[in-house]
């Protein structure tokens, strides 16, 4: 009874120095504040946005860095994890730099300021895949609707960034491929803040 009792000590002390050697690390797509500021010069927009929850797949939905390995298998990193829910990740990163690029106020938590046309942004992803040392991928649906006018525009988009082996590196490839996202997004509020719709959808 006392060996078995030492062997359990023995074996629930190992578990704990296992546990406390392998600390859980935590990503976020949101880029740090001193990255985004925008430029003194430009003036602000003549519109502001509101920018609605983001859909994402079902299968990242979850806290853990979902990557693929090979074809068909994927693993949940459960030392790597995001700092929030992967939609609040998303759609924080595409919030803030839709205001920088597009020099304009997101509203989805304020009130709208009198006078300007409010463009209503939706973004869902249909896949956010990870491949560590290969790339990562944004497969996106997006519309912005100026609410005035009622004139919308509706397009896809399909971004991916080559990437390192490092989890770091899948996180940072990602971002760029929301920046990227964010910026077609911008390219076409001008027009859509006229309640005018472009004839075509910017390039992927």
């Amino acid at each position: 009874m006392i060996h078995m009792r030492h062997l359990i000590a023995t074996l629930g002390a190992a578990a704990l120095a296992a546990c406390a050697s392998a600390p859980v690390q935590y990503y976020t797509l949101i880029p740090a504040p001193d990255s985004t500021q925008t430029e003194n010069a430009a003036p602000p927009a003549n519109f502001q946005f509101e920018l609605m929850p983001v859909g994402v797949p079902a299968q990242d939905d979850v806290p853990q860095l979902v990557v693929r390995q090979g074809g068909q298998s994927v693993a949940l990193l459960n030392g790597q994890r995001w700092v929030a829910p992967l939609a609040d990740e998303v759609r924080g990163a595409l919030a803030v730099e839709l205001a920088r690029r597009m020099h304009a106020p997101d509203i989805s938590s304020g009130v709208p300021a009198t006078g300007k046309p409010v463009l209503r942004i939706k973004v869902d992803l249909r896949r956010f895949d990870s491949s560590p040392g290969n790339y990562a991928l944004i497969d996106a649906t997006w519309t912005v609707r100026e609410l005035r006018s009622q004139a919308v525009l509706t397009c896809t988009s399909r971004i991916s960034e080559s990437v390192g082996q490092g989890y770091g590196d899948v996180v940072a490839g990602h971002q760029q491929a929301l920046y990227t996202l964010a910026g077609q997004i911008a390219s076409v509020a001008p027009a859509m803040a006229e309640g005018s719709v472009p004839a075509t959808c910017p390039a992927p």
